[in-house]
């Protein structure tokens, strides 16, 4: 039978929370990499898992927050053998300064460009700041890789950029096209610059599950719901980290690799993460969609489909690049749209519990 995607009961699991997107190879063993935006909750799992699953020569994360930083450092040193935490490097900047931005990527490999300003209604109060680290941010980024021969740069996303109706959303629409078109700016460089971009992270700062959880150790009465038609896409924390890996690895420059992840409603969520606890409905916020998208109708003729993802490769190509449709890739059909609420993959509450402790 097939159900609505706005029931607030769980939809039947699809599987997609098992999904895996592990890379292939050790790609980061011998690279000296750099993570801006370190100490947020990707590049915290990105360096636990890099630490305790590859060889990297160095490991450098690059962020404005001292106090993040010292804790980050703590816990590092806890976590691994003294041999191991040697390979870390911690250095204080802020994507906007371009000099030392340049200065922190000497003799860099690869770098995971994850700094970003990332609440929509701050930014949307407060848009020149938004702007200057999202995207002039971005082209410091790739000023500064460029500048320092730096072999592969991925850069994280997210599904507001596309169709953006928020000021985030726009920032990170250009950056994305920045680092796109940032592969015609190599020439003999050889620098390779790619983007990711998927749904909400499960169990990250700032997602809806981690903010529903606290409220519920505070003992609410109720769960608030923005609007009961709203849907999202959901991905773990460790699923994010291996779906960078594995672009990074598979990545030829300009792509837009975007993963197939499940999708949920707001009220399925609050039902799995409480059971029973009544919802209240309180508005959508300034800047908010009812619905993500990630691959628009119009993003369709760029774009071919792998087995666990889309690319939306680059429309100008001024370099020597081979497309992953002739490497049997499938373009999708014309049109295609890839959005939360008519994902053909629903995740359960099961699902969604897995992807909070960390698991798929």
């Amino acid at each position: 039978m097939i159900r609505s995607p706005y029931e607030v009961l769980p939809l039947p699991d699809s599987g997609v929370s098992a999904r895996s997107f592990a890379p292939k190879a050790k790609v980061l063993d011998g690279k000296v990499v750099l993570i801006t935006g370190g100490t947020g909750s990707f590049g915290r799992r990105f360096v636990h898992r890099a630490l305790a699953e590859y060889a990297p020569k160095k490991l450098i994360v690059f962020s404005r927050d001292e106090l993040k930083q010292y804790d980050m450092q703590a816990e590092l040193r806890e976590a691994f053998p003294a041999e191991t935490y040697a390979k870390m490097r911690f250095f204080l900047g802020d994507v906007r300064d371009r000099e030392r931005l340049t200065l922190a990527l000497r003799g860099v490999d690869i770098v995971i460009h994850a700094a970003a300003l990332k609440q929509v209604p701050a930014a949307e109060y407060n848009p020149s700041e938004c702007i200057h680290t999202n995207v002039l941010g971005a082209e410091n980024v790739v000023w500064a890789s460029l500048t320092n021969r730096v072999k592969r740069v991925v850069a994280l996303s997210t599904d507001k950029a596309c169709n953006p109706i928020n000021l985030y959303g726009a920032t990170k629409l250009a950056s994305d096209k920045t680092f796109v078109a940032a592969n015609n700016l190599a020439g003999d460089i050889g620098t390779r610059f790619a983007v990711v971009r998927y749904g909400n992270v499960a169990g990250s700062r700032g997602s809806v599950a981690p903010f529903f959880q606290r409220l519920l150790t505070q003992g609410a009465a109720d769960l608030p719901i923005t609007d009961p038609r709203m849907t999202r896409f959901w991905i773990s924390l460790d699923q994010g980290v291996d779906f960078v890996l594995s672009s990074m690895e598979m990545m030829r420059g300009g792509e837009i690799f975007v993963p197939k992840i499940g999708s949920m409603t707001m009220p399925q969520v609050a039902s799995a993460l409480a059971p029973g606890l009544p919802q209240r409905t309180v508005g959508i916020r300034p800047g908010e969609k009812l619905h993500e998208m990630m691959i628009s109708g119009d993003d369709a003729r760029m774009t071919t489909e792998l087995a666990d993802r889309y690319v939306i490769e680059p429309q100008f190509v001024e370099y020597t690049r081979k497309s992953f449709s002739a490497d049997g890739g499938k373009p999708v059909a014309d049109g295609f749209v890839y959005s939360s609420d008519t994902n053909s993959e629903w995740l359960d509450a099961d699902g969604l519990m897995a992807l909070l402790a960390g698991h798929g």
